[in-house]
């Protein structure tokens, strides 16, 4: 399971290193997934084993193994397990993350803190509104701000059970006034977290995504055979793969020659899902026409979106981020997309793509026609977003603009942890 706000996260430390900047990731509550060389520091703190400890009432435990249970191994041993735990069943840890001191993970911040001491920061980047509940304690021990970047967490905090989602959220705002700043990736993210968690939008700052351009070759798919269609996400209800399928369906009774290639994490919890895909698509005879190629590597990854005609993961949910898109976008791929969430923001800025009306059953495969039926706009569409994206989405602006809101915070220092 590759992580788009790992990912990120990875590649603006990354970036920012290679320029000489003195920072450090320090992955919390489990260790971060990406596909590129992972930059992180070789500990997890806030480790999810002990978090989930204190939830039960453990209050000490000894030295060794509080460090064996923040040991990376163990965590993505666990971490495979993840997807089988629902959120409407994990009210009370959040809750009880989001009140910092207050909660039952006291201890943990505690040795947080301890760490971040050890690093002498003069910045703190929180990775999301989850660990909000932390920006008081660190800045009350290190005397230093801390910024929150805003990652997509109404996805879950809205399928809390009542009364702990609107627990967590009266607990975000009043933790929210400790934070000296916020993130965003997208201004659709930037207005909807304003609206929807009661953040001043002010205190909202825009560092748009970035992808390492060079690493992304130009799409070159064969002339002949069918039209490709490539997914490449989670393998989940949310990300709408069986959507796409279904668009398949539609193209294929119509008689157009195309195909789905799907890449990405099947957890556990969603064999079924992906099995009940593959049954329809069997019983509408186009099972052949359908080919999930798994996890897949970085390079894997490169190889797989030179080899599409066009680009789509339809998600259900409305969408903060959009990193996959970036990175069909880099390798000349149009994409096709919802319009929701942030996917409008993204196909109008890069001149990469088309939208279609989620609620229109057949939008989907209207969309993905238009491009079977057009070369030449599929080919200015995949060169202008191609483009677009090594003029404005790369790691370095991201880089960049992600060090000028820092030093904009820490006047007259030149570390950030």
């Amino acid at each position: 399971m590759v992580c788009g706000s790992c990912i990120r996260d990875n590649r603006v430390v990354a970036t920012l290193i290679a320029q000489g900047r003195d920072i450090s990731l320090l992955p919390l509550y489990t260790p971060i997934r990406t596909d590129e060389e992972d930059v992180s520091l070789s500990q997890v703190k806030y480790g999810g084993i002990n978090v989930y400890l204190r939830q039960l009432g453990v209050r000490w435990l000894p030295g060794w193994m509080e460090r064996l249970f923040e040991a990376p191994w163990l965590l993505r041993r666990v971490m495979r397990f993840s997807s089988s735990v629902r959120a409407e069943d994990l009210g009370p840890l959040t809750v009880s993350v989001l009140q910092g001191e207050e909660g039952a993970q006291l201890t943990e911040i505690q040795r947080l803190i301890d760490t971040l001491a050890q690093l002498k920061p003069d910045l703190v980047n929180l990775p999301d509104l989850m660990l909000v509940g932390t920006a008081k304690p660190i800045k009350d021990a290190l005397r230093i701000p801390v910024l929150c970047t805003l990652s997509g967490e109404d996805i879950f905090l809205d399928q809390l059970r009542e009364p702990y989602r609107d627990q967590s959220f009266q607990l975000i705002r009043e933790h929210s006034a400790h934070v000296d700043g916020f993130i965003a990736v997208t201004e659709y993210f930037a207005e909807h977290a304003a609206r929807h968690f009661s953040i001043p939008r002010e205190r909202i700052h825009i560092v748009p995504m970035g992808v390492a351009v060079d690493d992304f070759l130009p799409a070159d798919p064969p002339s002949h055979g069918p039209f490709t269609i490539g997914y490449l996400a989670r393998v989940c209800p949310e990300k709408g793969l069986e959507n796409l399928c279904d668009a398949l369906v539609r193209l294929r009774r119509s008689g157009r020659n195309c195909r789905v290639r799907a890449a990405g994490y099947l957890g556990v919890a969603d064999r079924g899902y992906l099995e009940r895909i593959r049954s329809h698509l069997l019983k509408e005879g186009v099972i052949d026409r359908f080919d999930y190629l798994g996890e897949i590597t970085r390079q894997q990854k490169i190889d797989f979106l030179r080899s599409l005609h066009a680009f789509c993961v339809p998600t259900v949910y409305h969408e903060a981020k959009g990193l996959y898109l970036l990175e069909a976008l880099a390798s000349g791929v149009p994409v096709v997309q919802p319009e929701h969430g942030s996917f409008p923001e993204l196909v109008q800025a890069s001149g990469g793509g088309l939208l279609y009306d989620p609620r229109d059953e057949s939008g989907l495969a209207t969309a993905v026609a238009i491009l079977m039926d057009d070369p030449k706009r599929r080919a200015e569409l995949g060169r202008r977003g191609r483009e677009t994206v090594r003029e404005k989405f790369t790691d370095h602006l991201m880089a960049e603009r992600t060090w000028a809101l820092y030093e904009r915070h820490v006047v007259g220092k030149t570390g950030v942890a």
